[in-house]
């Protein structure tokens, strides 16, 4: 039990981290208009989910789930800041900018899950 909550405690340190950077690298790409860095990391970490729960099962690696799933890619992703960015813009009346980053968001993250199981699958069949 200890040494599962310090593999979730040390990805999620890793997937912050990794959020963070994401997040600082998309505004100076694209500016702060739109929160790009918010959209990477949801759908990136929807497609290494993908990947990952394949992986893990037909590799026999369940016991890096903790670690690489809730810890990494919990901290990686967020709902959170996806909720206040979509507030956020819609706060400053950018309605149809806020359901857009919204529906793009749902639309893509599970776009990517379906990409990251499909490949992981073509990988491993």
């Amino acid at each position: 039990m200890i040494a599962t909550l310090f593999q979730v405690a040390l990805g999620g340190a890793i997937g912050a981290s990794l959020r963070y950077l994401s997040g600082v690298a998309a505004i100076r790409v694209f500016g702060p208009g739109f929160p790009w860095g918010t959209l990477f990391v949801n759908v990136a970490g929807s497609v290494l989910m993908g990947v990952l729960v394949v992986v893990l099962a037909e590799r026999g690696g369940t016991r890096y789930a903790p670690f690489l799933m809730t810890g990494i890619l919990g901290g990686f992703t967020t709902f959170s800041a996806f909720s206040l960015d979509a507030l956020t813009l819609f706060e400053r009346g950018q309605v149809g900018l806020a359901a857009g980053y919204v529906a793009g968001s749902v639309v893509l993250a599970l776009g990517g899950i379906v990409l990251g199981v499909t490949l992981a699958r073509g990988v491993m069949g």
